[in-house]
């Protein structure tokens, strides 16, 4: 059986695994625990009272984070010829079409978000195996597939993030890294909070909001008291 190291024991120390804390309180707390020595994601995973496996509550969407995530998105688009350099002048690291698609049935995926203009979206189904399992696929609810690429492009690089609910019920989402003031991180979490309060289903019945733990990427789960979110 695996050794605990002392900087976990330290850790697990300072961390209650039975209190539920403020989600202030718990976003400050993750940063005095890393013991990272890069700057870890910080991450919210929210568990819903939803399932999944009904349509209509297979919840998934975007937020807007004010202070992004601190992480610089690699942006491909999927446009006609005409669009390219308009894609590119806003910031999209890949723009094409028939040469993009062959390139990405070749293997290529070296990105983090795809948007794709609605008539092209035919031609992107060829790769929409490869594309959907990671979670990459353009999508009209995540604002990915539309006219107004510069738009798209620039809410994905100033820190939009999509998320989608799992097969359990819970939404995973980075509200940014370890470097991050914990009032900036706050603010990130409260945006994801609201926005997925404000997508509740109206078909989801008896508690919502079962359970937040907040955690970055080497920490142990911070457990948030839902009750005191509004």
């Amino acid at each position: 059986m695996a050794k605990t190291s002392k900087k976990r024991k330290a850790v697990d120390k300072k961390v209650d695994s039975e209190k539920l804390y403020l989600l202030d309180e718990a976003l400050a707390l993750v940063k005095d625990i890393n013991t990272a020595k890069f700057d870890a994601s910080v991450d919210l995973h929210v568990r819903l009272g939803i399932d999944p496996r009904k349509a209509d509550q297979a919840l998934r969407g975007t937020a807007n984070l004010p202070h992004g995530t601190g992480k610089t998105k690699r942006v491909v688009v999927f446009c006609t010829p005409d669009k390219v350099q308009e894609a590119k002048d806003a910031g999209a690291d890949e723009a094409g079409l028939d040469e993009l698609i062959t390139k990405i049935q070749g293997g290529w995926t070296d990105f983090d978000v795809a948007i794709a203009m609605p008539p092209v979206m035919a031609q992107v189904g060829k790769v929409a195996r490869i594309l959907g399992p990671r979670g990459l696929m353009p999508n009209p609810k995540t604002g990915t597939v539309t006219m107004d690429l510069a738009g798209a492009i620039g809410d994905v690089k100033g820190g939009k993030v999509a998320f989608r609910v799992d097969k359990y019920g819970i939404i995973h989402s980075s509200i940014g890294r370890i470097s991050f003031t914990p009032e900036k991180l706050l603010d990130n979490a409260n945006e994801l909070i609201q926005t997925l309060i404000k997508l509740k289903p109206s078909s989801a019945k008896g508690t919502y909001m079962k359970s937040v733990t907040v955690a970055s990427t080497m920490s142990p789960g911070i457990k948030v008291d839902t009750k005191a979110i509004r």
